[in-house]
């Protein structure tokens, strides 16, 4: 399996905010991309998603499954948390696994990986912010989808739920997936490739950074 972006560009709001952005990824291989705040690093990983419309260039999974767009075939874990707050842990799993489908875990035995197995049946509005956070990285496996997306994946986590988050990353790699992540911050991850944005990437400077605050508006949403 293999990701193929080519002269991948973006406008949002009006304005370009990626252009001209190309790499490819290999099975098995994660991507840190890294540079100033406001590059254009979330609006990647939203146009890798789906939720942003690319208006030029290309991305493609190689050997994945061609009736499906990137965006079905990956996993998105951005600034919101994307949780039910009247819901419990395990309602709120089981709707991300209805939605996803390929289940590949409980809900318990998912939660039992991020430590919040005896909170299943608490509403999620009882929960720390890093609560929060290891619920909703229990998204990512409570079904299979080959590609994780990750921005800033280590926002609100303790050095014990970054250890976790390790972990789980080098087992999805393992495994034969695929990581994308934004970030500022290290991540644990082994060799992986990196790409760092540029001001020839992205033609409006402030145009990401006015957009974060919609971003986490339409993530809380979903």
């Amino acid at each position: 399996m293999q990701l193929i972006v080519n002269g991948l560009s973006c406008i949002r709001g009006g304005r370009p905010v990626l252009e001209n952005v190309s790499f490819t990824l290999e099975q098995g291989k994660a991507l840190v991309v890294t540079g100033p705040n406001g590059i254009g690093k979330s609006s990647l990983l939203r146009t890798l998603a789906g939720l942003v419309h690319a208006n030029a260039g290309t991305v493609k999974l190689e050997g994945g499954d061609e009736e499906l767009s990137v965006g079905q075939q990956a996993h998105y874990f951005g600034h919101a948390d994307a949780i039910k707050p009247a819901l419990t842990l395990k309602e709120n799993l089981d709707f991300w696994q209805s939605f996803y489908g390929s289940p590949t875990r409980t809900a318990y035995e998912a939660l039992l990986e991020v430590d919040l197995g005896d909170l299943i049946d608490m509403p999620a509005a009882y929960l720390s912010a890093g609560q929060r956070r290891r619920l909703s990285l229990s998204r990512l496996l409570v079904c299979h989808r080959p590609l994780w997306l990750l921005d800033e994946p280590t926002s609100a986590l303790d050095a014990a739920s970054e250890r976790k988050l390790e972990i789980l990353m080098a087992e999805h790699l393992e495994k034969g997936g695929l990581i994308i992540a934004a970030t500022h911050a290290p991540l644990g991850l082994l060799n992986p490739d990196r790409l760092e944005l540029g001001r020839e990437q992205i033609a409006d400077p402030f145009a990401d950074d006015e957009l974060f605050e919609q971003d986490q508006l339409q993530e809380s949403q979903q």
